[in-house]
């Protein structure tokens, strides 16, 4: 079935989000690996996505942390770099279905403040159909629910939606509703489902 939609995830999608990398040029893996082993800041980024304020979330985190308070400030204060660069390939398939019209949506788990960072640098990230924003709804994948209310705003059976993720759980969670879905693990197979649904020509999908 071809689908009417195509849905993006943001993170190692059409941006790379590898925070142990930044980390590990910053201050050196061996006080990169102390620092996640002492915090999970990957949870805290969870909350983050879920609404919570970027700067007061993180602020008190390092706060609470002080041996490594300088480096979890960084999470904020140079949230960028943390983010970066983009996955060109990726960003030039967007913008291919659009051109030939196919609608285009952003799946993400982004939080309010991060996202609106994200969106002066990367300027694609204005150029959805519609963006779903984690940090807006109050909802992070693969909970069911942020899907179930992706289909109540766009209209369209999960059938018809094309879906790509970086992880799997949240392919999982998408198939489980009916979504087409796609594991992303890098733009030349994504590129190739496309062509295989359809929706891209060899050429577009180049």
């Amino acid at each position: 079935m071809r689908p009417d939609a195509v849905i993006f995830d943001i993170g190692n999608v059409l941006i790379e989000w590898r925070p142990e990398r930044f980390y590990d040029a910053e201050v050196g893996e061996a006080r990169r690996r102390a620092l996640f082993a002492a915090v999970d800041l990957h949870a805290m980024n969870d909350e983050v996505d879920r609404g919570a304020d970027f700067r007061e979330t993180i602020y008190a985190t390092a706060e609470a942390v002080p041996e490594f308070r300088a480096e979890i400030r960084m999470w904020h204060d140079r949230w960028i770099e943390l983010a970066q660069p983009e996955i060109p390939r990726s960003v030039a398939l967007m913008r291919a279905l659009q051109a030939r019209g196919v609608p285009v949506f952003a799946l993400t788990n982004f939080g309010v403040g991060s996202f609106e960072v994200a969106r002066a640098h990367y300027p694609f990230l204005d150029a959805f159909d519609r963006a779903y924003v984690s940090g807006h709804m109050g909802v992070i994948k693969p909970d069911d629910e942020i899907y179930a209310r992706v289909e109540a705003d766009c209209g369209l059976a999960p059938e018809r939606l094309l879906f790509t993720d970086d992880r799997a759980d949240n392919i999982a969670a998408a198939a489980a509703r009916g979504w087409q879905t796609h594991h992303f693990t890098g733009p030349e197979g994504w590129a190739r489902r496309l062509v295989a649904a359809g929706l891209l020509d060899e050429r577009e999908a180049a």
